[in-house]
């Protein structure tokens, strides 16, 4: 009789129901511990694919795309800096910038199509040798700007010192002496090419290779990207629908074995009760 707890009039076991109670939540504290550390583990491959997914053709074509764009961007900047400063006699960080036309001193400084550079000077300091920008005053050529070197400082008819000017390719005399007021400056530097590049620019195939074809692809690019991009997202939330629906089925079959365990306590404790009031009957029966 030591060993029951009298509650009612009617006998409980003692020593085997507390056990029972705590083993509850322990295991769902144990669950809990599990599922976090499934969803880290989860989580942290989910973000592994994701990086090695990106296939490399991918990456070599958006780099192709950056630098593509780059180039057209840096091609229309250069096309509205060319178009106001070229050949239209104004000055940048102090020098004036001219196409050169044709080949007259294609032997010694530069050849048609090169970009060149003239800085104003005074025509004083000028000497035999340096090549000059002027206009011209002949008349096959009047009112152009014509960019000779200087043979030799000499004065015109009516007194004004000039320079005899030539075009190295030929060696010949221009016909009309160039006086200082008709000096635009000295040739100091040019970029090779760089005039035949914006005369090309001007052209309707100039405008379509180096503009309209790169940024029509770019847009097409972007384009394919967003589609991709669409379709990535779907397949994300897909596959986020589809760990959820897994995770509640998980959940679902674990309260399933949790709420059989707890069935087999409550029998358990039933038929130990049942156990207990047969034994006291029992003992009933044998007291004299």
């Amino acid at each position: 009789m030591s060993e029951l707890n009298t509650e009612n009039g009617k006998d409980l076991p003692r020593a085997e129901t507390s056990p029972e109670t705590v083993k509850t939540p322990t295991t769902a504290d144990s669950t809990t511990e599990s599922t976090v550390q499934t969803t880290v583990e989860e989580t942290s491959e989910t973000a592994v694919e994701t990086e090695e997914k990106t296939p490399v053709y991918k990456k070599i074509i958006n780099i192709f795309s950056y630098v593509l764009l780059a180039f057209s961007l840096l091609t229309v900047i250069f096309t509205v800096f060319a178009s106001s400063t070229f050949n239209k006699k104004k000055e940048v960080f102090g020098v004036k910038m001219y196409v050169v036309l044709s080949d007259s001193m294609k032997a010694t400084d530069f050849a048609a199509g090169d970009l060149i550079f003239i800085k104003g000077v005074d025509p004083e300091s000028l000497q035999e040798g340096d090549v000059i920008a002027f206009i011209s005053q002949n008349k096959e050529s009047y009112g152009e700007t014509v960019t000779h070197k200087i043979r030799v400082k000499t004065v015109d008819d009516k007194g004004k010192p000039g320079f005899i000017t030539y075009g190295t390719t030929t060696g010949t005399d221009d016909a009309v002496i160039v006086t200082y007021e008709w000096i635009e400056g000295k040739y100091v530097g040019r970029v090779p090419a760089a005039g035949r590049f914006f005369n090309f620019l001007k052209t309707p195939k100039g405008y379509i290779t180096f503009v309209l074809l790169p940024f029509a692809f770019l847009i097409v690019v972007q384009g394919w990207n967003c589609v991709v991009a669409y379709r990535e997202y779907r397949g994300e939330k897909t596959d986020e629908l589809k760990t959820e629906r897994e995770k509640l089925q998980k959940e679902k079959e674990e309260n399933q074995r949790m709420l059989e365990e707890m069935r087999l306590l409550r029998e358990e404790l039933k038929k130990q009760k049942e156990q207990g009031a047969c034994k006291e009957e029992t003992e009933g029966d044998d007291a004299p």
